[in-house]
C-alpha cells in the first residue's frame, strides 16, 4: 500500500533533484530519506531511483509516480488548509498565483481589502504565468490562480472553475502616436517567453504578418525602456501600462483584442470560506482596476 510519507519524500526528491536537498527541505536525515525511498520501492515492486555517481536519478517509473505523488501531496495539504479555515476567517492562509500585470495592479488592492476585513488571514503570493499558475492549482500548490485568456478560448481544465473578473485591452507600444500595427510588419519586435510570444504572434497574424522578434523580455519595465530607446516595438496589456508607464513611447489600443481575466479555483463548489473571501476581494478590486 502506498504511504503518504513515502510519496512526499519521492515528490521532494524529484522536485529538488537530490536526496541531500530533499532531506534538508523535509527536515529529515539523509538516511531517513533513503529508507523511505527503499520502502516505497518495496511497496510498489518497481525500481524508482538509480544511483549515478554520488547522486541519484529517477527511473521512468519513478518519474511517473513522482508526478502523481506531487499532485496527491498537494491536494492533501490543500485539504488540511481548507479544514483549518472552514470554521471562520480568523486564521488560515490562502496561496495565490498571478502574472506580473495582475499581481501589480488587481492583487495589491485586493490584499489591502482583505487585511482590513480579515486581519488574521494570510495571503501568500507567487508570480507565475497562467499556464504555470493552473498547474500549481491542479497540484494543490496554490488555492487561487489569476489567469488570462482570449475571450473565445475554451477552458479544457477538468475540475477548474472560473470567476470572470474583467477584460483587459492589448496595446501597441511604439515611438509614433496613432500607429497602426501593420506599419510595423517589417520592423524589429520585442517578445517575451515562448508562451507570451503566442499572444503577440496571434495579434500580428490577424493582421496578415508574422513579427520578426529580435529581443526578448518578460519584464514590463524592460520592454517599455527598449521601445522608448527605439530597439523595437511590442505589445502590452492595459494592466501592465497601469502598473508602470515610462515616458518616451506611445501606446495605441488594438481594437478587437482583449484578454479576459479570471480567478480560477479547483474542485467542487462551494469554495472554502477563506478562498471565497479572496475571490470576492479580487472581484471588487478588478471592478475598479479594469475600467
Amino acid at each position: 500500500m502506498l504511504n503518504l510519507v513515502h510519496l512526499r519524500v519521492l515528490a521532494a526528491v524529484a522536485r529538488y533533484g537530490s536526496v541531500t536537498e530533499a532531506a534538508k527541505q523535509l527536515h529529515y536525515s539523509q538516511p531517513s530519506v533513503s529508507h523511505h525511498l527503499s520502502r516505497l520501492e518495496a511497496a510498489t515492486g518497481v525500481k524508482l531511483v538509480q544511483r549515478i555517481g554520488r547522486g541519484i536519478r529517477l527511473t521512468p517509473e519513478g518519474r511517473l509516480l513522482a508526478n502523481r505523488a506531487a499532485e496527491i501531496v498537494g491536494r492533501v495539504d490543500a485539504a488540511a488548509s481548507e479544514l483549518a479555515t472552514q470554521v471562520d476567517l480568523r486564521a488560515g492562509r490562502v496561496r495565490l498565483a498571478a502574472n506580473a500585470s495582475t499581481l501589480s495592479t488587481i492583487v495589491p488592492n485586493a490584499a489591502a481589502e482583505l487585511a482590513d476585513a480579515h486581519p488574521g488571514l494570510q495571503l501568500s503570493l507567487y508570480e507565475r504565468h497562467p499556464v504555470e499558475a493552473l498547474r500549481m492549482l491542479r497540484h494543490g500548490d496554490v488555492d487561487v490562480a489569476l489567469v488570462f485568456r482570449p475571450a473565445d478560448a475554451p477552458l479544457d481544465e477538468e475540475g477548474v472553475r472560473l470567476v470572470h473578473l474583467g477584460d483587459d485591452s492589448i496595446y501597441l507600444l511604439s515611438l509614433r502616436e496613432d500607429d497602426r500595427i501593420t506599419d510595423h510588419r517589417d520592423d524589429a519586435w520585442i517578445g517575451g517567453c515562448d508562451r507570451c510570444q503566442e499572444e503577440l504572434k496571434s495579434v500580428c497574424g490577424r493582421h496578415g504578418f508574422s513579427p520578426r522578434i529580435v529581443s526578448h523580455s518578460d519584464d514590463i519595465v524592460v520592454v517599455q525602456a527598449l521601445v522608448a530607446a527605439g530597439v523595437g516595438v511590442s505589445t502590452q496589456p492595459g494592466l501592465a501600462l497601469k502598473a508602470h508607464r515610462r515616458p518616451g513611447f506611445h501606446a495605441t489600443e488594438l481594437s478587437g483584442f482583449r484578454r479576459q481575466i479570471h480567478a480560477a479555483t479547483y474542485g467542487d463548489p462551494p469554495d472554502p470560506p477563506a478562498v471565497a473571501a479572496v475571490v470576492a476581494a479580487l472581484t471588487e478590486a478588478a471592478a475598479v482596476t479594469c475600467r
